[in-house]
């Protein structure tokens, strides 16, 4: 800002205001101001003494030369004196110079007061509206209240009060126009801050809190829709998300409406995708397959903490881990100590689940050298589970293991020895090694272990003592006789149900016993085929009937035959009725004797006349029908249709239809147009 240098002093002859400066506040003159404002161009003070001082100089050079010339009466200044043109040069100069000494000094207004001095009680309202207006032409908040400050204690009653208060309102809606654009700008804070700067004795700060109203409202209304759209971000609401962040458009602040409202859209189009990303791990975290659960952990912690679904993706990276010691957990289960161990080293450390890791994979360890079942594995397994700290969550489960395990060092002694007495294979050892096992206790641990090795030592002793009968009962029915196989069958009966070799016994039992049966039965089947093949089926199927109801090995083969016998017995009767009902010679009984006919088997000895004689009754009811097209050609159709498709004449009785049915429905003639003959 440029500024008017004021004197350091007034001249002693004014003692208020100076007769230019009153003239000033009248009308402007030329290098000086309106009374709004335009700048002054005068010198400075210092150049106006100067100016002074250089004329005061020059006028004292020229009394001392003129008071240092010599004497009249001396010959040397007479000369001097006559020479005319030294004359016409001083009285050129001289009053030249004081003439332009004059005009200058009378031409040179004094300047005003610089605006630092304004606090000063002499400096004018007009000075001081002039620097305010300087002030408030800055447009910044501090110099328009730096220039409401200047004007705001000028008298009411002063002549520039008027246009003093238009300036004060004009200042003052700047400072709100300032403080809106900060509101404009996003700073909402700055903007009030601002708005309350207004000096609270101006009218115009009667908008103040209208204003600060209406930017906390749009504030608030904007601040709502934001956060609404990261609630919808958060529940994976995209498209209420979108509907939302539109909403922030309408929003009378260009903060809001435009770097808030792209921030918002480039956060859901981010949150999309993570999104996506975390629908995809959490159907991974579905999974029972490690690599399935180790690529949902992966994709969990690629998703940005800046995302809305950043909280979430943390917490499925615990419960996917969770789901690892599960799988882990499942394979001990099942004695694969490998695979749990294989599991448990690849669950991340970001699942924060390395304690229980590390103390599943230290009882794992535990447990694998107990499954070893000796002395020496179950010490160093109880010494792997004394390493979990009584701090861990699985302590307790570490105590029972040891408990357990050395109630089993004992027990497991016993087996050891049973198994190396059971090893010799006689009956004395085993039963001595069955007698060591039962010492252990229904509660141990090892119990079942005992019971299962007891059943085996048992039935290697039933295996010893019974195998000879066995042999003995092959030996007898090697002839293959009745005598032999029902003595065979006598000895193997002496293996009792519950022993080791009571399966394979009976299975050989009923062997022999259906060889004897089939023995005992053959005559009587030989004896019912025999009498089927001279016809006597009735007698055949009497003589086969208890066989059938006794269930013995030929009651299968029995049955068959019978089967057999009676479906011939219903081809004579059917043939026999065909042949009855052909004798009536009508279209009707012609019919009913073929579909009797029809019904005998392929595989009895009455098809081939069958066959014959559904020919025979075929070609007259064809000739029945071409009869009877002599006079109704309708009934013709009827019967001729009755010929079933097996027949040899059915073609032609198909044939016949076609030429009746053409007869009864005759194709109309079409007639072509005769054009007439154009002679060319």
């Amino acid at each position: 800002m440029t500024e008017r240098d004021i004197p350091e002093r007034w001249p002693p002859s004014r003692a208020g205001e100076p007769d230019d400066m009153k003239r000033l506040s009248r009308r402007p003159q030329f290098g000086e101001t309106q009374a709004f404002g335009v700048r002054a161009t005068g010198s400075t003070s210092k150049s106006v003494k100067r100016e002074k001082q250089d004329s005061s100089e020059l006028l004292l050079n020229n009394q001392s030369a003129a008071t240092s010339l010599p004497p009249r009466n001396s010959g040397k200044s007479r000369r001097w004196m006559k020479s005319w043109v030294l004359w016409a040069l001083m009285l050129t100069f001289i009053p030249g110079g004081v003439g332009f000494l004059a005009m200058a000094m009378l031409l040179k207004l004094p300047s005003a007061p610089s605006c630092p001095a304004i606090s000063r009680p002499f400096v004018s309202a007009a000075v001081k509206l002039h620097c305010a207006q300087i002030s408030a032409s800055k447009q910044n908040v501090n110099d328009l209240l730096q220039a409401i400050a200047i004007v705001s204690k000028i008298p009411e009653d002063h002549p520039l009060r008027t246009e003093i208060d238009r300036y004060l309102k004009e200042w003052s809606q700047d400072i709100l126009r300032l403080a809106d654009q900060s509101f404009q700008a996003g700073s909402l804070e700055d903007a009030i801050a601002t708005a309350r700067k207004i000096p609270e004795e101006l009218p115009v700060y009667q908008l103040v809190d209208e204003q600060v109203t209406k930017w906390e409202s749009i504030w608030s209304q904007a601040e709502g829709i934001y956060q609404n759209a990261e609630g919808e971000l958060k529940e994976r609401r995209w498209q209420s998300a979108f509907l939302l962040s539109a909403r922030l458009l309408r929003v009378d602040n260009q903060y809001w409406s435009g770097v808030k409202y792209d921030q918002l859209n480039n956060l859901i189009n981010s949150a999309r995708e993570d999104g996506d990303k975390l629908a995809n791990a959490e159907r991974l975290a579905n999974s029972k397959v490690v690599n399935n659960l180790l690529e949902a952990i992966k994709i969990s912690e690629s998703i940005r903490p800046e995302s809305y679904l950043y909280e979430k993706a943390q917490e499925l990276i615990p419960e996917v881990g969770r789901k690892m010691l599960v799988l882990a957990q499942a394979s001990l289960d099942q004695r694969d100590a490998n695979t749990a161990l294989d599991i448990a080293r690849q669950i991340p450390d970001n699942t924060q689940l390395q304690a229980e890791v590390s103390d599943f994979m230290a009882l794992t360890d535990a447990q694998r050298s107990a499954w070893i079942g000796t002395v020496s594995g179950l010490e160093t397994a109880i010494f792997q589970a004394q390493q979990v700290d009584v701090s861990r969550s699985n302590y307790g489960e570490a105590q029972q293991l040891i408990a357990r395990w050395q109630m089993e060092i004992e027990d497991v002694a016993r087996l050891e020895k049973a198994r190396t007495l059971a090893s010799q294979g006689t009956i004395e050892y085993l039963t001595a090694a069955i007698g060591e096992v039962q010492m252990i206790s229904a509660n141990n641990p090892r119990a079942s272990e005992a019971r299962k090795e007891i059943n085996r030592w048992r039935n290697q002793v039933e295996t010893i003592e019974d195998r000879p009968i066995l042999e003995r009962a092959q030996q007898l029915a090697w002839l293959n006789d009745l005598n032999s196989l029902q003595a065979a069958i006598s000895e193997a009966g002496q293996i009792r149900r519950g022993r080791a070799l009571y399966s394979e016994a009976q299975r050989k039992i009923s062997t022999w016993t259906a060889t004897v049966q089939r023995i005992q039965d053959q005559p009587y089947l030989d004896q019912a085929r025999m009498l089927a093949r001279g016809g006597d089926l009735t007698a055949a199927i009497n003589t086969v009937q208890p066989i059938v109801s006794s269930g013995r090995s030929l009651a299968g083969e029995a049955r068959k035959a019978i089967n057999d016998w009676q479906g011939q017995i219903r081809a004579r009767e059917n043939w026999s009725s065909a042949r009855e009902m052909a004798a009536a010679s009508t279209p009707e009984a012609l019919s009913q004797a073929i579909g009797l006919a029809d019904r005998v088997p392929r595989n009895s000895t009455l098809r081939m006349d069958a066959n014959i004689a559904i020919n025979q009754w075929s070609q007259q009811l064809l000739d029945i029908a071409r009869s009877q097209g002599e006079v109704n050609i309708p009934s013709a159709i009827e019967t001729a249709k009755l010929i079933p498709r097996s027949s040899s004449v059915y073609s032609a009785a198909q044939q016949q239809i076609q030429n009746w049915q053409y007869v009864l429905n005759p194709e109309p003639e079409v007639f072509e147009p005769i054009l007439p003959i154009i002679e060319q």
